[in-house]
């Protein structure tokens, strides 16, 4: 840069003459001009506009002029500068209404079609319903107990107190995993291993498990039997079932957990009864009913209402229970003279019949996702 220097003309400066500055301005004019797009401008404007640029370089001359030269090499230097910004404002608002309207035309949404050609998902209502179950209990207080679907022999009738005679055990009702050196011309039953008919196997485990009751648990999962599938009957279903061991319980303490479970899923004001049974795992057994839900019973006798749902009787049936047989009990090495327990379970395809009046059970297993899209995502 020059020093201070009163004896010479601003004029003979290079960088300072009036056609220098004009030709400064007209290539940076030019340059905007000729940008293409936003990127090609940004650089046009760092070689024109930017710090190191031809008219910022002759900017700095200005102040080695003498003080009487300065303010005509300023206006000349400051007005070529103020039209190269105003044509890079313009031309770049140019370019960014070019590219709007590029990416209107190019990103264009065709609001006019299908919004639901890929529909919502749905979480199959079995699943749901036993989840919902399952947490009624967890607020109880319970646990959540989970066991084989391939189960031992033992675990599925012996230790229930089911007898070796006991018809549940025959082919007929029962899916046997053929053992690996079985005879294929054989029953095959002779690996001891069987899918379980039930979820109670859970409950025999978990005692053996835990040893030392208190034991609360839930289970929740699937079973099968050899039924055809018709609409009333499927080999593969979901149980729910229940286990309490603990000191003093009682048919008052099963009665009270039912009626909270039903009326946190059917009402407050829906009420259960007990119906005398047989279960080999269950001593005294019983049947539990709930009043129906729809008509509350007064279809009972009543040709003028007539009620579907529970074909007049005014009760349902939801499943068996009863007090823990103490053969379960000792099989299982806890002691029946301290200890009493209670335990129900109950179909979950069942009980969403009820619930959503659904009548044909083959609609749950055949995966149309016409069924399950109605009960929504609820968790």
């Amino acid at each position: 840069m020059s020093a201070p220097n009163k004896s010479y003309d601003p004029v003979e400066v290079e960088a300072l003459k009036p056609e220098e500055i004009e030709r400064m301005r007209d290539e940076a004019l030019a340059a905007f001009a000729a940008a293409g797009d936003l990127d090609a401008l940004a650089h046009a404007k760092t070689a024109h506009a930017g710090g190191t640029s031809p008219l910022a370089l002759a900017n700095r001359e200005i102040g080695a002029l003498p003080p009487q030269a300065k303010a005509e090499a300023g206006k000349r230097v400051g007005q070529a500068r103020g039209a190269v910004n105003k044509a890079y404002a313009q031309r770049l608002a140019q370019l960014e209404a070019e590219r709007d309207e590029r990416v209107l035309v190019e990103e264009a949404v065709d609001v006019t079609l299908p919004y639901d050609r890929v529909p919502a998902g749905a979480r199959h209502p079995l699943t749901t319903l036993m989840d919902r179950v399952a947490d009624i209990f967890v607020g109880m207080g319970y646990e959540v107990a989970e066991g084989p679907e391939v189960e031992a022999e033992w675990f599925n009738f012996d230790a229930l107190n089911f007898t070796p005679d006991h018809p549940a055990r025959q082919m007929q009702d029962t899916f046997f995993v053929r053992g690996a050196q079985a005879d294929r011309s054989t029953a095959g039953d002779e690996s001891g291993v069987v899918l379980r008919t039930h979820t109670s196997p859970v409950q025999a485990r978990a005692l053996l498990e835990r040893r030392e009751p208190p034991v609360y648990i839930v289970c929740p999962g699937r079973v099968y039997r050899t039924d055809e599938l018709d609409a009333t009957h499927t080999p593969v279903f979901h149980q729910v079932e229940l286990l309490a061991v603990d000191k003093g319980l009682t048919m008052a303490d099963l009665k009270g957990t039912i009626d909270h479970m039903v009326k946190e899923l059917f009402g407050e004001d829906t009420t259960t009864r007990l119906r005398p049974h047989f279960f080999p795992f269950t001593e005294p057994s019983a049947e539990m009913d709930m009043q129906c839900y729809v008509c509350r019973g007064a279809s009972v006798g009543n040709p003028d209402r007539p009620c579907r749902t529970c074909s007049s009787e005014g009760w349902i049936e939801l499943g068996g229970c009863g007090m823990v047989n103490p053969k379960v009990l000792t099989a299982c090495g806890v002691d029946p003279e301290v200890y009493s327990g209670f335990a129900f379970g109950f179909g979950i395809e069942r009980m969403l019949m009820f619930r959503h009046n659904v009548e044909d059970m083959r609609d749950m297993v055949e995966g149309d996702v016409r069924f399950t899209r109605p009960f929504g995502m609820e968790i």
